[in-house]
């Protein structure tokens, strides 16, 4: 092996060594990822202080789950015992859009990462974007061929119960994730003229869990409103978690403050450019912390009242923004 070889392969090791703290920690010496896992890991400690059982669900950013040195990934353990499961959008079907195959190298990219984390007793959660009976069926069928529990959104927008049949429909009582065969993702209520439209059509479904948000048209779900939710059209009990966005803030939401518009607090980035309405924060700051979890009227709170199961973390891969920004 020549010199110049030589070289190469020592700068590849220093890289490989360095890993994931090469990649992640800036200028101001910010370790992008790790301040994502320590910000679940807090929202964790404080729901489960009040309800052991609480169940927190990370979406995408699922390369949090290992810590990468040279030539293996490692669990990161504390971040993966903080959590009950992981969440991945278009493992299948939706990336680039609707009804795509997701290429090849993309899946077996992620599915490495689910499967760590799946290997360390966490379930996983998938939504693909597909829509059509047949595409569906695929959909979960290759969801169930890797053990993963999953929903066939056929809109991007999370607007509509899908009409077809409930995927491992049954009659169980649904106490614990583990036990969940099947969920509903929904999102936007925009489709619905009240409340209680949405929950009666809700209520009248079998899934053994929900994913929705804590609020319609700007009123919060009531304690009363989510324990109507609690049971599948059988009789059997469900589950129900709430939605929310910890990497990015949206001016729809109770916490936004009308003269942000104009002069903006100094962790509000820029807004997303795909989602109007919603702009990147640095999610590290203490102020963003305590408007999710920080006092009796942060976000984490408003679900805790309401009486939700847990919560379904979304903008997860939000540091990849400020990697790429290095």
């Amino acid at each position: 092996m020549n010199f110049f070889r030589i070289s190469i392969y020592m700068l590849c090791c220093l890289f490989l060594s360095c890993g994931e703290h090469m990649a992640q920690e800036s200028n101001n010496n910010v370790d992008y990822r790790q301040e994502m896992r320590e910000f679940v890991i807090e929202i964790s400690e404080i729901a489960k202080e009040e309800n052991p059982n609480f169940i927190v669900v990370p979406q995408n950013g699922v390369q949090l789950v290992s810590k990468e040195s040279k030539f293996k990934k490692t669990p990161a353990l504390d971040y993966l015992n903080a959590i009950d499961a992981v969440a991945q959008e278009d493992l299948f079907y939706g990336y680039p859009k609707l009804n795509k195959i997701t290429p090849k190298a993309d899946n077996l990219y992620l599915r490495k990462y689910l499967d760590l984390a799946k290997d360390e007793g966490k379930q996983v959660l998938v939504t693909d974007y597909c829509s059509g009976f047949k595409l569906m069926k695929n959909s979960y069928r290759l969801n169930e061929e890797n053990n993963y529990t999953s929903f066939a959104a056929p809109r991007r927008e999370l607007d509509r119960i899908p009409a077809y049949p409930v995927f491992n429909e049954n009659n169980k009582n649904i106490s614990h994730l583990s036990e969940a065969k099947n969920f509903l993702y929904l999102l936007n209520y925009a489709e619905y003229s009240s409340k209680y439209d949405l929950i009666t059509e809700l209520a009248f479904t079998n899934y053994d869990l929900i994913i929705m948000d804590l609020f319609f048209h700007n009123e919060a779900f009531t304690a009363e409103d989510i324990q109507k939710l609690k049971k599948k059209k059988n009789g059997a009990e469900r589950l129900v978690i709430s939605y929310l966005s910890i990497g990015e803030a949206e001016d729809y939401r109770f916490y936004w403050e009308e003269n942000w518009n104009s002069k903006s607090p100094t962790w509000l980035v820029e807004e997303n450019p795909e989602w109007e309405g919603n702009f990147k924060v640095e999610y590290w700051n203490a102020d963003w912390k305590d408007l999710i979890y920080g006092s009796e009227n942060a976000y984490l709170s408003k679900i805790i009242a309401a009486g939700f199961d847990g919560v379904y973390l979304d903008i997860i891969d939000g540091y990849q923004y400020f990697e790429d920004r290095e």
